[in-house]
């Protein structure tokens, strides 16, 4: 089974534009991104998608390979769908690329499961552990079944707790995807579904659509940059813990 990583790059961000540029102790974000990608050993490909030139070129540098763009994309996942079009590959892995941190343990056990058959599009999950997180709705929460196969994504917390003697588990959606792919060919085609446009998160479509997907369970606390001041939260954790 191949395994490919996609890691898509656009330089426009809302809250933080050129975040992946930003110098991250002597590397940009994107740089540290594909390198921390690379060094888990888990792809036996890793490939930054995007369309501009100073992303490319600081990649490049890294002799790392690049696919450019060649159409205007909504998200990441149709920015993904056209580069893996023409790349052999079973299992598509997307990475966000402001995440510069990844996790090899967490990486191998989302790719690990599409050794059941029946699983074609796999993400994570972390335990909420404060109620902040639970009430912020860019925090998207997410409940499963028994199997661990997701039921619904939400931005509110759910689920929602009667009987306020009874304990539950409440997780966080952790954005990473995973998808075989024809599964991410076709899914990318399809048009916008209801929950979709009203929850404003596109892993709906999916579900939507009659696809189940298998939630890996993760402790790793992903350290993502939108803000200057996530910035300066990943610049002290390289500092304390990788230099």
């Amino acid at each position: 089974m191949k395994i490919v990583a996609l890691i898509p790059a656009r330089f426009g961000a809302t809250r933080f534009p050129g975040k992946l540029t930003a110098d991250l102790c002597g590397k940009s974000v994107i740089a540290r991104t594909y390198l921390s990608t690379l060094a888990t050993e888990v792809f036996d490909q890793v490939i930054v998608v995007t369309d501009h030139d100073i992303i490319a070129q600081q990649i490049e540098k890294e002799g790392g390979k690049v696919f450019r763009s060649q159409k205007e994309h909504e998200s990441g996942s149709d920015r993904i769908a056209e580069a893996i079009s023409g790349i052999e590959a079973d299992v598509v892995v997307n990475v966000q690329g402001d995440e510069p941190f990844q996790d090899k343990s967490s990486l191998a056990e989302l790719v690990g499961a599409f050794e059941d058959p029946k699983v074609q599009v796999a993400s994570m999950m972390r335990k909420i552990t404060d109620e902040t997180q639970l009430l912020d709705p860019n925090a998207v929460k997410v409940v499963v079944d028994q199997n661990n196969f997701s039921l619904y994504f939400s931005r509110s917390p759910i689920p929602y707790i009667r009987e306020q003697k009874q304990s539950i588990n409440f997780f966080r959606h952790i954005g990473v995807y995973a998808y075989r792919k024809q599964t991410l060919m076709e899914y990318t085609n399809w048009e916008k579904t209801m929950l979709e446009k009203a929850e404003m998160l596109e892993q709906l479509r999916l579900l939507e659509n009659g696809i189940k997907i298998k939630m890996v369970e993760t402790s790793h606390q992903a350290v993502a940059i939108d803000t200057e001041e996530d910035l300066d939260k990943a610049i002290a954790f390289y500092q304390n813990n990788l230099r």
